[in-house]
């Protein structure tokens, strides 16, 4: 752990060339976690996840413990471990799937046994080819090692596990989008109310839908209980984070670092970490929170990377993925690629998304390959404003999921931040950066 001396949570196997096998994680204590939340109530794990006020990791940051008390309680219920990251630059529950699966199949069947669900499944993007072989593997080992299965471990508690593949829908990734899928339904998302997962979900039962590095820190907390976790970081921001860093650093990769205690800046400029800016360039923009989230300008590297101090900067840290944009980067273009890809991934079942956005796209196109006029900076703003009224943050709703109120966000940002830029390319009918 670099910077602070907070122990590495979620990524203390990931030296060892065969850290994804049911040997190595067996020799560094795994599923002793399992087996200590065997011995104890179901109330009292799920109590020690909530004093440890883990927050979700997967974007919404709602603390775990408060969503498994959401659960309608009843005979039939589910729990659903969202594994489809698939958002640009974001790559964190990657290396969490591939590298150490173990961990994950020991979060997943703790939280199993708290809420006391006997069905369980682990959708993964199906383009994690490796991913999910490691994931079945660690899954039919855990079968075989009596961890999962009928009275595991003799304590009584029986539970099943799926590994569910994706078939590369971005929009899978919204909880309820996910479920459909996973129902071998269209990845279109549900409307809320009525059909809050702890209500009516899967299949039309209680269902508890989380992250997978969520899940991944659950064998730390009860091995070391709540209070630990609860001990690291600071305010809401318990614990550590992983974030996955991209763009024109050194050393982009997936860091793991004590929340709150750190700052943009040792992220990006730490040695040990991001290495600063490559080529000699400064720092631009940088993107805090996955491309959904507002950007922020080089005088903010010193926020903390903490939910409540990024929010209340007007942004979120959403994904955990953190992309670096350099003197370098033309923003037209930046702004562009970003609406391309939410475009192309808008499911269609709203009209604010599936139209605006693709009229977003076009004339984003038009500005970056030298057909914009002066009058399309209000034009994208005026669209913008029809998918998420006022463009604030955190965006208002006209869909039914967040997808599309997140479009304007890195237009918005782009034009306020970068207004020139876009001036030029008009004016001079090219971008200026090649």
């Amino acid at each position: 752990m670099a910077l602070t001396d907070a122990p590495r949570i979620v990524t203390s196997r990931m030296g060892r060339d065969d850290s994804h096998t049911l040997g190595r994680y067996l020799e560094a204590g795994g599923y002793d976690g399992l087996h200590k939340a065997l011995s104890m109530t179901p109330e009292a794990v799920a109590a020690e996840v909530d004093e440890a006020s883990l927050l979700g990791r997967g974007g919404a940051g709602f603390p775990a413990g408060r969503k498994w008390s959401m659960l309608r309680k009843a005979p039939v219920t589910y729990l659903v471990i969202n594994g489809d990251e698939s958002e640009p630059a974001t790559f964190k529950d990657h290396l969490l799937i591939e590298r150490d699966p173990h961990q994950l199949v020991e979060g997943v069947l703790i939280a199993a046994y708290a809420l006391q669900v006997t069905q369980a499944f682990i959708y993964i993007r199906g383009e994690f080819a490796l991913g999910l072989e490691r994931v079945t593997q660690a899954v039919n080992d855990a079968y075989a090692h009596g961890a999962i299965g009928s009275d595991i471990f003799g304590s009584g508690f029986s539970v099943d596990v799926v590994v569910h593949p994706g078939a590369g829908a971005y929009i899978c990734g919204e909880e309820t989008a996910l479920i459909e899928s996973l129902e071998g339904k269209r990845g279109f998302p549900r409307i809320k109310p009525p059909f809050f997962p702890a209500v009516i979900g899967l299949y039309g039962e209680p269902t508890v839908v989380n992250n997978v590095e969520t899940m991944s820190n659950l064998p730390w907390i009860i091995n070391n209980g709540g209070a630990a976790f609860a001990g690291l970081g600071l305010g809401r921001s318990t614990g550590t984070r992983l974030f996955a860093l991209s763009g024109h650093v050194r050393n982009p990769g997936v860091f793991e670092l004590e929340m709150a205690k750190t700052t943009f800046r040792d992220l990006i400029y730490a040695p040990t970490l991001g290495g600063g800016i490559t080529g000699g360039n400064t720092l631009k923009a940088f993107i805090p929170g996955g491309v959904s989230a507002p950007w922020f300008g080089p005088d903010q590297v010193d926020l903390a990377l903490g939910q409540d101090e990024v929010a209340e900067a007007g942004s979120m840290l959403g994904s955990g993925s953190i992309v670096a944009m350099d003197s370098s980067t033309c923003m037209v273009r930046a702004a562009w690629r970003i609406t391309k890809f939410f475009s192309r991934e808008s499911c269609g079942q709203c009209t604010p998304c599936r139209e605006g956005s693709g009229w977003l796209e076009r004339v984003l196109y038009r500005i970056e390959h030298g057909g914009g006029r002066e009058e399309d900076l209000d034009l994208l703003l005026d669209v913008s404003d029809n998918i998420s009224p006022g463009l604030a943050w955190p965006p208002q709703q006209t869909t039914i999921c967040v997808l599309g109120p997140s479009i304007p966000s890195s237009i918005n940002s782009a034009i306020s931040m970068f207004r020139d830029e876009f001036l030029v390319h008009i004016k001079e009918g090219a971008c200026p950066y090649g």
